[in-house]
């Protein structure tokens, strides 16, 4: 199983905006390089529009870390696909795939927030179908060098050629889920890897739409090997259970406070919060031991999970902290899942 971790490049601390943008993406490429050093398998830059992050050109930040990192795999989480151009997302993360002698990976979503579509002149009616037909002709570009394509929301391509060809052949191309039954679906029917973001809830309730992504895949005729789930989940790791929830809730209530007044939820509980640090509930928040416990039981209720990410910073977490954290994450998480899915597998 691998392990990584999420960021959405928070342009906040554990107090106040930042200050210094420029400092606080200094320090997420050093949070990059160090998980790089401590031996995470992945890490991944969400896409946002919105004055709390700095993630609106994730291809950017992760050329950064390219740069500075020789093993670690890089990834978007999420590209948010319906309000991009294929071509040049394509061609964005092909550099990003040279630069990182084949490390570059992209998953593709709808976005959980809507700025991106009034920015770039879109209709939110469209949400679905942008999609759905920015979908096909990504993959079209990723097969073949050459593309012929026409639809309804871009101009056609008549045999132009699509550059930088990637190093990786094909670039992996992995589909960003919420809980929408159809988007498990679609990622079966075309054969990618499912990341499914669970950020709250019980994640054993997952269960009947990823056995909807196994179904598809079958009728496809993609084989199991080729059909993989990952879990995105709000989580952090500290020296005891105390500390790591104290430590990450004052900035989840305020996030999600945050967001809650723009969608109508009411305000993020203490109680509520804790609840969520339960056995079964979605939240990877603990000691080491108790994390990688909690991700076992998990993988084994969705039904084999091959990639688990940490999403720390949405509680707008100081940087020492989040070294801290990613020490463990690497010295003791991320072993310690290797090993168990080891022995399980023998």
């Amino acid at each position: 199983m691998e392990t990584g971790i999420d960021s959405f490049a928070a342009a906040y601390d554990d107090s106040s905006i930042a200050v210094s943008p420029s400092d606080r993406l200094r320090n997420l490429i050093e949070q990059i390089e160090h998980a790089d050093q401590v031996g995470l398998d992945v890490f991944g830059i969400g896409e946002h529009h919105r004055k709390e992050y700095l993630d609106s050109a994730p291809t950017v930040i992760l050329g950064a870390a390219a740069a500075r990192t020789q093993r670690i795999r890089l990834t978007s989480a999420v590209t948010v696909l319906s309000a991009a151009d294929p071509v040049r997302v394509f061609q964005n993360f092909a550099t990003l795939d040279l630069l990182s002698r084949g490390r570059a990976e992209m998953v593709v979503g709808r976005g959980s927030f809507i700025e991106a579509f009034p920015l770039f002149g879109l209709k939110l009616d469209d949400y679905d179908a942008l999609f759905a037909e920015k979908l096909e002709l990504l993959l079209k570009i990723r097969e073949n060098e050459h593309v012929h394509w026409s639809g309804e929301y871009r101009p056609a391509l008549t045999g132009q050629g699509v550059y930088p060809r990637p190093l990786q052949d094909p670039l992996p191309i992995w589909l960003g889920v919420g809980g929408t039954p159809e988007s498990f679906v679609r990622a079966g029917a075309l054969g990618l890897p499912l990341m499914v973001a669970i950020i709250g809830g019980e994640t054993r309730r997952f269960r009947p739409l990823v056995d909807l992504y196994w179904e598809a895949g079958r009728q496809a005729g993609f084989s199991r090997d080729r059909l993989k789930v990952g879990l995105h989940s709000l989580g952090y790791v500290a020296a005891t259970t105390q500390e790591a929830a104290d430590d990450y809730f004052p900035g989840y209530a305020r996030a999600f406070s945050s967001v809650g007044k723009e969608r109508g939820w009411g305000p993020v509980s203490r109680a509520q919060f804790d609840a969520q640090l339960g056995p079964n509930g979605a939240l990877l928040i603990g000691t080491a031991e108790e994390v990688v416990e909690k991700i076992m039981r998990h993988s084994e209720a969705l039904g084999g999970i091959s990639r688990v990410t940490f999403q720390m910073n949405a509680a707008s977490l100081p940087h020492l902290k989040m070294m801290k954290a990613i020490d463990l994450l690497g010295s003791r998480v991320a072993p310690a899942l290797r090993e168990q899915v080891a022995s399980s597998a023998a």
